[in-house]
């Protein structure tokens, strides 16, 4: 892959320099690119709609898919019903939206109970418990669920189908269940040679610890073809883009004191953003200049807070802007790079599930969000997310060749195959600032591999040693 490229040198930092005169050019290559992101560009915006009216579109678009998927798992003849039509004691199948009643779930009753001097609720990473009750909706009724059905592991707004029957209390014993699995997918095209992305996300700039720059800057500095002998800069060559997944600032920047403190005591302040965003156009700009680069904002980033968080705003790039190699993309992404789809958020989609949720690990949440055909199962519930009225725009029409997510704790990849050949690369992009890793995705191969950079921290000793690999 890319560490084989690099490894293809003839000659290293060691042998004699070359004349200005015989200095190799090493050509980027330029792959076909084709923004699909347009069902994320919110245009005239109005938060006066009610919710429900987003789930009530949910299940009125997933209801047929579901309902084929049913019939080819539990046969043509099983009956379909709605929650009105039940029948005491009759096999059947329901298809509706999971609700997850969470005893532990954050609420704002209990947020004003600690202002009475209450005692105030512990601090957790993970709301589920062994009293959570599993409840099925459609548009007219709900009912609870029972048997084998894993509560701990759904989560609000999932859209399913259930066969079971109902008892005679009003609950429903579940016997099996089945998700909407992975849509159609366009057949990738064979290429010829290998053409890398680079995927970083996480950058967290304007932090008081800055640590990770020196990681940073080797990170532009092997992207643009400044690090290394011939062979590093012939393999970066081969890196026809660049994303970047959110969270380019550090959480840091975001100084809650200045929408509550008066006006006069923060007139000669500036807000903590302005520096960290002057650092991140030069970074871009360096970029830009030799390579194609898309850039998702994230939960910290100056845009707006609910999914789909729209592109940042051009005036804030001065410097690079200028260059039509800079794409500001929406969060959700996706696109088409030499024929290949990419689909990916910034990770708020993938907390949230972890957070309500027995998984724990980012690729098999993908996983779980790809078989549900659904991007952000949890919006609006715990997730905030605009009040669409006709349409849900997270439910995936068209099966991705790539599918990540940003601010992973740590890398992982893993090729998942679907029911009718459909071949997805799943990829959790490690958070930068923490690990100084980023990941390259071969187009050709649909292979990926982490490419690390660790650098010198306050808190290494004098031993410590830089690292580059890949």
């Amino acid at each position: 892959m890319f560490s084989d490229l690099s490894a293809q040198k003839d000659s290293s930092l060691l042998s004699r320099p070359a004349g200005e005169e015989q200095g190799p050019v090493f050509d980027r290559v330029s792959p076909a690119y084709s923004p699909c992101s347009e069902r994320y560009k919110l245009g005239d915006r109005s938060f006066s709609r009610q919710y429900a009216h987003i789930y009530a579109a949910r299940l009125m678009e997933m209801r047929p898919l579901l309902t084929e998927r049913a019939h080819q798992k539990w046969g043509s003849e099983v009956t379909v019903r709605k929650l009105c039509d039940l029948q005491t004691g009759e096999q059947c199948c329901i298809v509706g939206t999971l609700f997850k009643r969470m005893e532990l779930q954050p609420s704002i009753l209990k947020e004003i109970s600690e202002e009475h001097n209450l005692l105030p609720q512990p601090t957790r990473t993970k709301f589920i418990s062994e009293t959570d009750e599993l409840i099925l909706e459609d548009e007219l009724q709900r009912i609870k669920l029972e048997g084998k059905i894993d509560k701990e592991k759904c989560v609000t707004g999932s859209v399913i189908a259930i066969y079971g029957a109902e008892r005679n209390d009003g609950k429903f014993t579940v016997e099996d269940f089945c998700t909407a699995d992975l849509p159609v997918q366009t057949t990738r095209p064979t290429l010829g040679s290998d053409k890398f992305v680079l995927l970083s996300s996480g950058l967290g700039l304007g932090s008081s610890h800055a640590d990770s720059m020196l990681g940073l800057q080797l990170l532009v500095d092997m992207v643009t073809g400044q690090l290394g002998d011939q062979g590093e800069q012939n393999g970066a060559a081969t890196i026809s883009r660049v994303l970047l997944a959110g969270n380019l600032l550090s959480q840091s920047t975001l100084d809650k004191d200045a929408s509550t403190k008066a006006k006069y005591l923060t007139k000669k302040t500036q807000a903590g953003t302005v520096d960290a965003m002057r650092l991140l156009d030069e970074l871009l700009l360096q970029l830009v200049a030799s390579v194609p680069v898309d850039v998702m904002p994230g939960q910290y980033d100056p845009t707006n807070f609910t999914l789909p968080q729209q592109p940042l705003h051009r005036c804030m790039f001065p410097l690079s802007s200028v260059y039509p190699t800079l794409q500001l993309a929406s969060n959700p992404y996706q696109a088409e790079i030499n024929g290949v789809r990419f689909l990916g958020t910034s990770g708020q989609n993938v907390c949230d599930i972890e957070r309500y949720s027995s998984m724990s690990s980012h690729l098999e949440i993908l996983e779980e969000t790809l078989r549900l055909r659904h991007l952000a199962p949890t919006a609006p519930d715990t997730l905030g997310c605009y009040p669409f009225y006709q349409k849900d725009p997270f439910i995936l029409e068209e099966c991705p060749h790539v599918y990540f997510s940003g601010n992973a704790p740590s890398f992982e990849s893993k090729l998942i195959k679907g029911p009718d050949g459909q071949e997805v690369l799943l990829v959790a992009v490690p958070k930068f600032s923490s690990t100084q890793t980023a990941c390259l995705v071969n187009l050709r191969t649909l292979e990926c591999e982490p490419v690390s950079f660790s650098a010198f921290s306050a808190e290494d000793d004098e031993e410590s040693e830089m690292n580059i690999s890949h």
